[in-house]
């Protein structure tokens, strides 16, 4: 049974938390269901509301995360009761001991040079017997007809059943909305920074702050130059926002 999902500024985000998440996902690519899960936090969300063409990607997912703690906050005043926090890097970590247990192939697609290569070798370190069907690290810019034709072979030769994309928000989204219909894999999943995290290329919040929802002052400390339009612009209009739709003054279908 799949969990309900609210509107949220006009985004369909997902009302569970990390275990129905990953045994939700693990069960959808049991059955061979193609389908594919956008991790989002509040930049997400307001890319989403903002732009169109992110939100018709996002509410074309089976599962939207709630992957910040002021989105489970929010779903939590609109009257969701077993909302939890599902955070792309433990979502990518719950999904793999699972994939180790059931022998499940699966791809890392994203970061630059060498980074999907040493994600999967930490991976495999940290869950023995987890499959790696293949890596791929696509190049920043927009790829040609006949690279994304390549790309799209390489993925399904692989046999993969899980593709993680860490392609960063809201690219990875509009990515797999475009291509999962070309697609073989059952389940494709957007993890956006996770790739980086596992790889030590960026440090993590402390769990602390992630669970106090200052994970965006640390990483906004970490990487100013980077992040302070994310978090300074998107923050304080997200607040704003959501307190018009709590308040009955904007309504979402």
């Amino acid at each position: 049974m799949t969990a309900s999902r609210l509107s949220l500024l006009g985004v369909r985000v997902t009302a569970f938390d990390l275990p129905a998440a990953a045994a939700e996902m693990q069960a959808a690519v049991a059955a061979g269901e193609r389908a594919y899960a956008c991790t989002c936090p509040v930049y997400t969300l307001m890319q989403g509301h903002e732009r169109p063409e992110v939100r018709a990607a996002l509410n074309g997912a089976r599962w939207v995360t709630p992957d910040g703690m002021p989105v489970v906050w929010a779903l939590r005043r609109l009257g969701a009761r077993d909302v939890g926090r599902v955070y792309g890097p433990d979502l990518l970590l719950a999904l793999s001991a699972l994939a180790a247990q059931h022998g499940t192939p699966q791809f890392y697609l994203g970061g630059g040079p060498g980074v999907a290569e040493t994600l999967a070798a930490n991976l495999q370190q940290r869950f023995p017997g987890l499959a790696v069907a293949g890596t791929a690290a696509p190049p920043y810019r927009e790829l040609s007809a006949a690279e994304d034709a390549a790309l799209v072979e390489q993925l399904n030769a692989s046999g993969a059943a899980v593709v993680w994309v860490g392609l960063g928000s809201p690219k990875q989204d509009l990515w797999m909305a475009r291509f999962r219909p070309r697609l073989a894999a059952p389940l494709l999943v957007g993890v956006g920074a996770a790739f980086d995290f596992f790889t030590g290329r960026q440090r993590q919040a402390p769990r602390w702050a992630q669970r106090s929802g200052l994970e965006w002052l640390f990483r906004l400390v970490s990487h100013p130059g980077r992040l302070w339009r994310r978090y300074l612009i998107y923050n304080p209009k997200f607040v704003w926002r959501l307190g018009l739709q709590l308040c009955g003054l904007r309504r979402y279908d």
